[in-house]
Parts: structure tokens; sequence; C-alpha cells
């Protein structure tokens, strides 16, 4: 297992499958809504990292991806507030707003540098290829005698 660099303060062991956000103290920022807990999904297939996030009502000009510090994927975004208008009542707002991310630990397995993202439907999909593992190579001996 790896270590948080010291950059984020004391060093912990590292699950690669915990985000960032589980590992630090809270985001300090008001700015950060409800919907800073957007949800996604990581699966780890033979080829790829995937991530899915559910982004309801949002365009692809309204959502980051970044990869930081090399090994950080980061999925950021805002949701703007509805302006009012003055001859309007509401009754309830449940949807979140606001600003939102999200950060992810990649695995050494993860090519930073070929990431590809999408958007369809509401959902951002995230695929980072994997290096591929080496093949134990089989040398045939001969016998002699």
């Amino acid at each position: 297992m790896s270590l948080i660099p010291s950059l984020f303060g004391n060093s912990r062991v590292l699950d690669p499958f915990s985000t960032i956000s589980d590992l630090l103290s809270p985001l300090e920022s008001d700015e950060v809504s409800t919907f800073a807990n957007a949800q996604v999904d990581w699966k780890e297939t033979p080829e790829a990292h995937v991530f899915k996030a559910d982004l309801p009502g949002l365009k692809k000009e309204e959502v980051k991806v970044e990869v930081e510090e090399g090994r950080v994927l980061q999925i950021s975004g805002e949701r703007s507030v509805e302006k009012e208008d003055k001859n309007e009542k509401w009754h309830r707002v449940e949807r979140g707003r606001g600003k939102f991310l999200r950060r992810f630990w990649l695995p050494q397995d993860a090519k930073v540098d070929e990431v590809k993202a999408s958007m369809e439907n509401g959902v951002l999909t995230v695929t980072i290829p994997k290096v591929p593992e080496p093949k134990p190579q089989v040398k045939s001996v001969e016998i002699t005698g």
C-alpha cells in the first residue's frame, strides 16, 4: 500500500478505493452544497477504471474533469440556482444546487495521460485505461544428457 503524500498533512495508509473526501477533513467552504455528494460509481474492468457520475440537468460545459498531482481524479462543477420571479412562490426546494467536488486517488495502473470523458443524459462517464499487466515470459530450457 502507498501512503498519502505529506502535502496533505500526516501520512496515513491509503485505501485506493476511498475518496479523498473520506480521508481529509470535510471541506470548510460554504460554497459547496449538498450537491457535493454527487453519486459516483467506480468500477474496474480488465482494461480500464470507469467512473460514472449522476449529474442530472447539467451540461458538459458546467462540469470539469481533471487529474491533479498526477494521480488524483477530480470531478467538479456547479449547478446554478434558478432565478426567482417575484410572481412565483416556491413550496419546496429539494434538488441540490451550488458547487460540487469529488476527488479519487487513482491506482498505479491508471494511464492518467489517456483519460477520456463523455456526458450523456445527465451521466458523466470517465474512462481511464489501465497499464496492461506484463505477461509472464516462459522460456523453454533444453534438457541435455
